[in-house]
């Protein structure tokens, strides 16, 4: 005799049809609850069955500033404006922002 798995509306796993047709005397609850978030998903009662989600990667996303040209934009703007003295903090010696207009 052959060894089939197939389903049957009880969740019973895998089932061995040398037995009797009958309830087994363990039901699986995990094939169970497989099988009712299945169908919850099937009935719309919920909006996907999380078994059938792929893991999340832990791994992260590798980022290069010296790659990224928006990075590269900020810290060339930064650097004349450190250059052109234009980040010095207000002060009483110096009370007024700095100005592009001729003096």
């Amino acid at each position: 005799m052959t060894r089939e798995n197939f389903n049957t509306e009880a969740a019973e796993g895998e089932r061995d049809r040398r037995f009797h047709g009958g309830a087994p005397a363990h039901l699986d609850d995990d094939e169970l609850a497989r099988r009712t978030e299945q169908e919850r998903a099937d009935a719309g009662v919920s909006d996907y069955d999380p078994g059938d989600v792929p893991p999340a990667t832990d791994d992260p996303v590798p980022y290069d500033p010296d790659a990224d040209a928006v990075e590269q934009d900020i810290e060339s703007v930064t650097a004349r404006q450190e250059s052109e003295g234009e980040t010095t903090p207000l002060s009483p010696d110096n009370p007024f922002p700095p100005t592009r207009y001729a003096e």
